[in-house]
């Protein structure tokens, strides 16, 4: 999978059925900004917690966006790496398969 290719057509696709429904993309928003806003958990942590519920029902865009989060507040490869092994341990053989998937997408916006 190219990423990057994947991710600029999504949110092409995105831009286009969020033009559909426009008050339920800005309440989707206002959600969004309420959930990552730090607090007891930091945002990164909330990030991590949402890839593996992305991973958990094997949603490739929602892995690209939570991973790109998460490169963008500076998780780290071994902090990935343990976030996936317990993404795999609780989701067993496809969760194995995305977590990979998540890795490879983590190098390639980490680059």
């Amino acid at each position: 999978m190219d990423w990057k290719t994947f991710m600029t057509e999504i949110e092409g696709d995105i831009a286009a059925y969020s033009k559909e429904v426009p008050e339920t993309v800005r309440g989707f928003g206002i959600m969004g900004k309420a959930a990552k806003t730090d607090g007891a958990l930091s945002e990164k942590t909330k990030e991590f917690i949402a890839l593996g519920i992305a991973i958990a029902t094997r949603c490739d865009s929602c892995i690209g966006f939570h991973v790109r989060s998460l490169v963008r507040l500076g998780a780290t490869r071994a902090e990935m790496c343990e976030a996936l092994a317990m993404a795999t341990y609780m989701g067993g053989g496809p969760s194995y398969a995305y977590s990979a998937k998540a890795l490879k997408a983590f190098d390639v916006f980490s680059a």
